[in-house]
């Protein structure tokens, strides 16, 4: 089955990539929101992947500022 938070986080993220205009707030709002939920309770593995998937919300932040 799986994590479920972990696969909610990687949704989110996803969504927060492709989100535009005023809907990218709120999207990267859920995305942090949602790996941060996911990081408490995540594999060593998962924990590397949530990393990176903070460093893409991050530089997508810093690009469209």
């Amino acid at each position: 089955m799986g994590n479920q938070l972990f696969r909610i986080a990687r949704n989110s993220v996803d969504e927060a990539l492709q989100a535009g205009g005023s809907s990218r707030q709120e999207a990267l709002m859920k995305a942090r929101n949602a790996l941060s939920s996911a990081y408490a309770n995540s594999t060593d593995a998962e924990r590397a992947q949530l990393h990176s998937m903070q460093e893409e919300l991050n530089q997508l932040q810093n690009s469209r500022s």
